[in-house]
Formats: structure tokens, C-alpha cells, sequence
């Protein structure tokens, strides 16, 4: 059971992430104006800011998250690296303790004690709040993260962290500052203003995708889905799936959906650098967004008084309900089936047996997303027609 919301306990300055903020942060708002003002900043400072921008963002979606965070696909060492190498750019902890630390998130989602930024303790908080006192909640227990402590790339970057930090935020910018001839514009655009705004699209992934945007998958938590916000988050906006399904390599699920770590995990296994990329599978996708219009229908049943039309919608959303339960129950019988089916000796049986389930499930599937529309409708109907009690 979570906590009630209450104030954040008073607890010490975490003066190490404080002054890297206050230190990344203040160039940007007392000589970058200036410079700007007084200076030509070459295109190529504008151009490699974008791309270590990206390189650094990605490396901590795709790799901080949903590979080590999540484990929701397995990379090639030379990747692993990769992503080590920027991901310590972004400066944003070590993976191990990145990792750790949002595995608590997701495990006590919203409990004001426990999840080491929790929206429910307010935006402040839950944007930067967290990082700048110790509290306990933000305190790493490596002892959950055995897989992390056997990963040599992890560890390896853990032990050398501030190597890392200090190589890839000193040594890229002026390295390509002498190299086109624009050394204080690559370190004010290509270092500082790249640190700050690589740090606040991600801590919007800890804030505003809690708090804006629409919740079609569950209501259990905070979480929302923002198409806007995904824009800027390397595709981490579609953050009501992913807290229902976090173990999907995949944020967006659409094929519309603005998801470049999607993408770029989905190449890196084309070109052999990952494997092993899970995916939720569609029925299961499709039963949470059924689940929750019928939740939502239900809501504003209960906010309404009773009249002739509203038991009229009532009834019809509880046949609606056992359309619903008795889908899910085939399915269920299904997946017993072909777990059954695939004891058989016999392979040309086990291949018909596969291919007539498959036939069914994707007409159940079918059904669900078409249920999902009238169930909408039929919620939409309910709130027209609801009269306050």
C-alpha cells in the first residue's frame, strides 16, 4: 500500500550533484548571452552539439534504460560501450547506480517513502528536487542488481566514472574546437549548453511524463502518454505504456509513434550488435487498453444519478464486459494449448497446431481492437449522458 503524500523530509545538501548543476548550469545564464551577442559560433559547434546531443540522450535511453534498467534486449560489448562512454557525457550517475536507482522507481512507482523520485512529493521534486539533498530513498541497494555487479562494462565504468566525465565533457568539445578553429564556442555549445539541455529532457521523463498527458493503458500510477514530449525524450514520452509494460524494448508501440531508441535498438540487432529484443505481445497490449475504457466507463457511471438512459448504456456495458471476459479466457485457453501442443513428437502436427492458433489469436486480437472503439464510443456516451450526483 503507498504512503500518503506528505512534505519531503529536510535531509543533507548532496553537495557533489548540486555543484555540478549550479556548475553546468550557471555558463549558460551569464556568458553564453554575451558570447552570443559578441561572437560568431561556427555551424559546426551548432552541429556536433545536435549530434553529441543525440549520442548522449540514446545512450541513456537505450542503454542506462532499457538495457540495463529494464533488460529488454541483450547488446554486443562494442555497443555496451558505447553506450558507457556517452552515457557518462550526460552525466547523469554511473550506469550501476542509474540502474539501480530506476529500478526502485518502477518497483514503488508513486510511494512518497520509497521511489527515489516521486511524483506524488511535486514537480520540483520529481524534476531535480531529489538530486540536490540525500535522502534515503535515493540511497542505491546493489544488493537487488546482481546482474549489474557481474557486468564488466558496468563495472568498469562505475570504478572510472569521473574519468569518464571528465575525458568526454573536456576532451570532445576542445578537441573539436581546435579542430575547427572555435574552441570557446564548442565548450559553451557543444559543452555546457549540451550538458544542461541533455540533463532536462531527461529529468521531464521523471516529471512532466507524470503529470501530462493521457493515461490509455492504466490508472494505477501517475504515468502518462505525451506524443509532444516523446520529441524531446528520445521516444520515452509513451510513458503509460512503459510503466505497464517496462519490459518492451519499445516505448512507442505504434508505428507512428516518435520512438528513435526503438529504431535505433531495432538496427543495432539487424546489424548484429543486439539480440534477444522483447516485445509485449499485441493481445496483451490491446486487453490493457480494453481494461482501462472499460475502467474509465465505469468512473463515470459511478459520478452520475440514475435515469432510463444511463441503465440502458449500463446494460449494454456489461454485455460489452462479458464479450470481454470470455475473449481473454479463449486466449488464455489458447496459449494452454499450444504450450500442450508443443510436448508432441509429431512436428507436422505441431506445425499445423501452430499455424491454426496463430490464425485464432490474430482474429482475437482483431476483435479486441474493435471492441476497444465501441467500448470508447459507449464511454463517451455515458459521459454525455451522465447527470451529476
Amino acid at each position: 500500500m503507498q504512503s500518503p503524500a506528505r512534505a519531503p523530509i529536510n535531509a543533507p545538501i548532496n553537495w557533489p550533484a548540486a555543484l555540478m548543476l549550479a556548475f553546468t548550469s550557471l555558463p549558460i545564464v551569464t556568458v553564453l548571452p554575451w558570447y552570443l551577442w559578441a561572437h560568431h559560433v561556427s555551424a559546426a559547434a551548432w552541429i556536433f552539439s545536435a549530434l553529441l546531443l543525440a549520442s548522449n540522450g540514446m545512450s541513456i535511453t537505450a542503454g542506462y534504460h532499457r538495457l540495463w534498467g529494464h533488460r529488454a534486449y541483450a547488446a554486443h560489448p562494442a555497443l555496451k560501450w558505447l553506450y558507457a562512454i556517452f552515457g557518462a557525457m550526460a552525466v547523469q550517475n554511473s550506469i550501476l547506480i542509474w540502474a539501480t536507482a530506476h529500478r526502485v522507481h518502477h518497483r514503488h512507482v508513486d510511494d512518497v517513502d520509497h521511489d527515489p523520485y516521486s511524483a506524488k512529493r511535486g514537480f520540483w521534486f520529481s524534476h531535480i528536487g531529489w538530486m540536490l539533498r540525500d535522502y534515503p530513498s535515493s540511497r542505491p541497494d546493489f544488493a537487488r542488481v546482481p546482474d549489474l555487479l557481474e557486468d564488466k562494462v558496468v563495472m568498469a565504468q562505475h570504478r572510472h566514472y569521473l574519468w569518464f566525465v571528465l575525458g568526454t565533457n573536456f576532451g570532445i568539445p576542445i578537441s573539436l574546437g581546435f579542430l575547427f578553429n572555435d574552441i570557446w564556442g564548442f565548450v559553451l555549445i557543444a559543452g555546457f549548453l549540451r550538458l544542461v539541455v541533455s540533463h532536462h529532457f531527461t529529468f521531464f521523463i521523471n516529471s512532466l511524463a507524470h503529470a501530462w498527458g493521457r493515461q490509455p493503458f492504466t490508472g494505477l500510477n501517475t504515468a502518462r502518454d505525451n506524443d509532444f514530449l516523446a520529441l524531446f525524450t528520445w521516444g520515452e514520452g509513451y510513458h503509460n505504456y512503459h510503466h505497464l509494460f517496462q519490459w518492451d524494448y519499445r516505448n512507442g508501440v505504434r508505428w507512428w509513434q516518435f520512438d528513435p531508441t526503438k529504431w535505433l535498438i531495432a538496427s543495432c540487432a539487424w546489424l548484429g550488435l543486439a539480440r534477444d529484443l522483447k516485445r509485449v505481445p499485441d493481445f496483451k497490449i490491446q486487453r490493457a487498453r480494453v481494461a482501462r475504457q472499460f475502467e474509465r466507463a465505469r468512473e463515470a457511471l459511478a459520478s452520475s444519478r440514475p435515469h432510463s438512459r444511463l441503465l440502458t448504456l449500463q446494460t449494454q456495458l456489461e454485455n460489452e464486459w462479458t464479450q470481454f471476459s470470455e475473449t481473454v479466457a479463449h486466449w488464455t485457453q489458447l496459449q494452454s494449448e499450444k504450450l500442450s501442443d508443443a510436448k508432441l513428437q509429431m512436428q507436422d502436427k505441431w506445425e499445423h497446431s501452430e499455424l491454426r492458433q496463430r490464425l485464432q489469436v490474430l482474429a482475437i486480437e482483431r476483435a479486441l481492437r474493435v471492441q476497444r472503439r465501441r467500448v470508447q464510443s459507449l464511454r463517451r456516451s455515458l459521459m454525455a449522458e451522465c447527470v451529476p450526483v
